[in-house]
C-alpha cells in the first residue's frame, strides 16, 4: 500500500511545471526515511530453546550473553523468562551441573595427591587461610617503681661522666693530594 501512495505522489510531481525540484526534494526525502520491518517473534520455551539456554549456562554465561548465545534477543529472553519459569529453572540447573563436574574434579584431584587443589577447596569452601608471617606476641607489663628505678639508672650515668672534655686536634703526617 505504501509503494502505491508513494508512485501516485511521483506521478503527481512528474506532471507539475516545477517537477524538478519536487523530483529532487521527493528523492531526498525517500533516501531520509528508510524503514526496516520489525515484527516481534512469539517465543515459546521449546525443547530445543532451553537446550541452547542450559549450553550457554553452562558455559558460565549469564544475562545478555546467555541470551545472544541461546540465539534470543537479550529482551526477548527476559519475557520468556517472566513468561515461563521454565526457563529460569533450566538456566539454574544448568549453571548447578556445571559447577558440580568442576567440583567433582577438583576434589579428585585434591584426593589424588595434588596440593594446589586441596589448597583451593580449603580456601573458596572452608574459608581456610594460609599463614603469611609469623606473629610474635609479648606482653610485658611494666610497673610505675620499675620504671623509676630505670630512669634514676640512666640519670645517674650521665651524671657520673666528666663534664669538663678537652678536644684536641691530630696532626697529620702526611698530605693528601687531591683528586
Amino acid at each position: 500500500m505504501a509503494t502505491e501512495v508513494s508512485r501516485t505522489i511521483f506521478l503527481f510531481i512528474a506532471n507539475t511545471p516545477l517537477s524538478f525540484l519536487f523530483l529532487k526534494f521527493f528523492d531526498t526525502l525517500t533516501r531520509m526515511f528508510i524503514s526496516f520491518p520489525y515484527e516481534p517473534r512469539k517465543l515459546k520455551a521449546t525443547e530445543g530453546r532451553l537446550k541452547a539456554i542450559m549450553d550457554a549456562a553452562r558455559l558460565g554465561l549469564k544475562g545478555d550473553r546467555l541470551a545472544i548465545a541461546a540465539g534470543m534477543m537479550p529482551t526477548e529472553y527476559r519475557q520468556l523468562c517472566q513468561f515461563d519459569p521454565i526457563v529460569e529453572y533450566a538456566e539454574l540447573k544448568a549453571r548447578a551441573e556445571s559447577e558440580m563436574s568442576m567440583s567433582k574434579v577438583l576434589h579428585d584431584a585434591a584426593a589424588g595427591g595434588d596440593i594446589k587443589a586441596a589448597t583451593t577447596i580449603l580456601q573458596n569452601q572452608h574459608d581456610w587461610v594460609a599463614k603469611q608471617q609469623i606473629s610474635v606476641d609479648i606482653d610485658q607489663r611494666i610497673s610505675i617503681n620499675q620504671a623509676l628505678e630505670m630512669a634514676q639508672a640512666r640519670v645517674a650515668l650521665v651524671a657520673n661522666e666528666p663534664e669538663d672534655v678537652v678536644y684536641t686536634e691530630v696532626k697529620q703526617t702526611k698530605k693528601l693530594k687531591a683528586a
